[in-house]
């Protein structure tokens, strides 16, 4: 499938829907990150709301790390004109250098180690496991549309700048084919196979019944995620149920959103969240999607 099988501006909705809604779960979810399921229902009840706070004190539609190394990856394929791993890294670099809200510690070893040699691969290890290659990799979906194959090679490599571990390669993968799938079809059905064959492949992501886990281990986000997209049958109600079982809320909030975004469309996000969100991050977004877009 291609970009030409729909209208633009159908595509340009479920594209903006994505990236809006990784910003919209990233920072709904920010506020419960590292809480308990039952310590958010006795604080909350059940949290709906973007009102800032959390363990990072922050203003009510502030966003992480996950919606700000998006932007940041986006900025370094707009301003090459393509794909260019290097240029990926050196924005990475100038984003940690920026003193951000939050990092990662396998983002900031990665970058670290960016700068002191060079080099775009991590060495494998079991501690890049985590979701940060994940999280990030909205804007290389957008920029491969074309073509899932290219789109697999380029989320692999990104994610490698700071991530090298076989769980987190095929979770990136599969997430962005997913995306790529919804952005073009709108089509909920196909990412059920897809989810399938990501956990024929490597059973430890089956999420039926969900497990339970919420850490920042890939395979956690992936299961909570996942429970949420596919249970669900709006956007609130997707966001709603993967953040208020809290652990690391932020991302699965964000990646939730990603595929929850590119089913239902800017128009499926609640104008309550929308209005909440940080005005300089929905500018970065409008500004930058149809860019990234005209680059596939």
């Amino acid at each position: 499938m291609t970009p030409n099988h729909q209208t633009n501006s159908t595509l340009l909705d479920r594209a903006l829907g994505a990236f809006l809604g990784l910003a919209v779960g990233d920072a709904l979810g920010a506020t419960v990150e590292f809480m308990t399921a039952r310590e958010i229902a006795v604080q909350y009840r059940t949290h709906k709301e973007i009102i800032g706070g959390g363990w990072l004190h922050l203003k009510p539609g502030r966003v992480t790390d996950d919606t700000e190394m998006s932007l940041a990856l986006g900025s370094a394929l707009i301003a090459s004109g393509g794909w260019n791993p290097r240029a990926i890294a050196d924005a990475f670099v100038k984003w940690m250098q920026s003193n951000p809200v939050d990092i990662g510690n396998a983002c900031r070893r990665g970058i670290s180690r960016y700068i002191a040699d060079g080099s775009l691969s991590a060495p494998f290890a079991e501690e890049n496991g985590g979701n940060g290659a994940a999280m990030r990799n909205l804007p290389t979906v957008f920029a491969s549309l074309a073509n899932e194959d290219v789109l697999i090679q380029r989320s692999i490599e990104q994610a490698h700048i700071t991530h090298d571990h076989p769980l987190s390669d095929a979770a990136t993968a599969a997430l962005a084919c997913m995306t790529r799938w919804l952005l073009l079809e709108g089509a909920q059905a196909p990412c059920d196979k897809m989810a399938n064959d990501l956990i024929a492949q490597h059973p430890a992501f089956a999420f039926k019944p969900w497990p339970g886990k919420t850490s920042g281990y890939i395979v956690h986000t992936v299961q909570t995620v996942f429970d949420g997209f596919f249970n669900t049958g709006s956007f609130e109600e997707c966001l709603v149920r993967v953040v208020n079982r809290g652990g690391d809320a932020d991302t699965t909030g964000a990646l939730a959103g990603q595929l929850a975004g590119a089913l239902y469309g800017v128009q499926g996000i609640p104008a309550r969240w929308l209005k909440k969100l940080d005005p300089a991050v929905t500018a970065a977004i409008y500004k930058q999607t149809p860019q990234l877009l005209k680059l596939s």
